[in-house]
């Protein structure tokens, strides 16, 4: 007997469709929709509520408290942009914002130094590679206040070393840390020695996922040793290097254990004093933590709108490819 084609049946006439599966219930599916949408939110949890504890719940309170003014006992009154008129008005927001700018762009020489350093470590003949990359990276482990005192000492006007190897050249050295536009690039050199062995590693991993095949193609070529820094270790880098600048100014403005281990909250720290300093005066010594929350949020919105305009600017310089 033949076979009956399909859609057939015995007589050769059409079969009858097949009767539609039941779809479920439009309740049903919406449901199980927002019950599936629960799960992320769960496994977000273990992150969101600390950040939102830890990090958004403090960031609004400083909002508010910033247009308080707090008593003996921290009852919080409100005084509105009172304490963002006096802030703006005063002259200390100007040098603190002269004296972190300055830091600052001291310690970006730590970024093409370590570029530097990071490329002469990694080349391929170098003998006891590793022992150089320990010994730039040992001031990144070391405690900040230890440093600090260390370099105090160094820094010393009239006995200290750095002085000392000067006057055997014929050369008076000026007091580092008691002198006014002094103190604060001294500093800015140390925060160089401990930040640049954390950026060198950096660099040297980054240098270490560039393909040996493009300078040997450049050394067929005959390009020379700085021409292919420039030409294939400069552009390819720049991703890393964008990362360190981003790093680098956040570091910059946030500075304050050096200054306050260095200088202490004398008239040295007073003239050398940067954004948080001020807030750490204003807040913890001079006890107007009113005035001191509007300071916090100066410095908030001063590293979000640098940190935009880095990244703005990395389009036109950064290579991702």
């Amino acid at each position: 007997m033949p076979a009956v084609p399909a859609g057939l049946d015995d007589s050769g006439g059409a079969a009858p469709a097949a009767p539609p599966e039941p779809r479920p219930p439009v309740r049903t599916r919406r449901k199980r929709a927002r019950t599936d949408g629960i799960w992320p939110w769960l496994f977000l949890a273990p992150v969101l509520i600390p950040l939102a504890v830890f990090f958004v719940w403090p960031l609004l309170r400083t909002i508010y408290f910033s247009f308080t003014t707090w008593g003996f006992l921290g009852q919080a009154k409100w005084v509105g942009v009172t304490n963002y008129v006096n802030l703006f008005t005063r002259p200390d927001l100007l040098d603190a914002l002269g004296n972190t700018a300055t830091y600052t762009v001291v310690v970006f020489v730590n970024v093409p130094l370590a570029i530097v350093i990071a490329a002469l470590i990694n080349t391929p003949k170098l003998a006891l590679r590793r022992l150089y990359q320990a010994l730039y990276f040992l001031p990144v482990i070391t405690m900040p206040a230890a440093v600090a005192i260390v370099w105090r000492m160094l820094y010393a006007g009239d006995f200290g070393l750095i002085n000392q190897t000067l006057a055997v050249f014929g050369i008076h050295g000026p007091y580092w840390l008691s002198t006014k536009h002094v103190s604060i690039v001294a500093i800015g050199i140390v925060g160089i020695w401990l930040s640049v062995g954390l950026n060198i590693i950096i660099f040297g991993a980054a240098l270490q996922s560039i393909p040996r095949e493009l300078y040997e193609a450049a050394q067929i070529d005959g390009a020379s040793s700085i021409r292919q820094f420039f030409s294939i270790t400069l552009p390819l880098l720049s991703p890393t290097t964008f990362l360190i600048s981003v790093l680098t100014l956040i570091g910059g403005i946030q500075v304050f254990d050096l200054i306050f281990v260095m200088l202490g909250t004398g008239p040295n720290g007073l003239q050398a004093k940067t954004l948080v300093y001020l807030f750490f005066r204003e807040g913890f010594y001079n006890h107007k933590q009113g005035y001191a929350a509007a300071i916090g949020v100066v410095i908030i919105l001063l590293i979000a709108l640098l940190t935009a305009v880095q990244f703005t600017l990395q389009k036109k310089w950064v290579h991702y490819e």
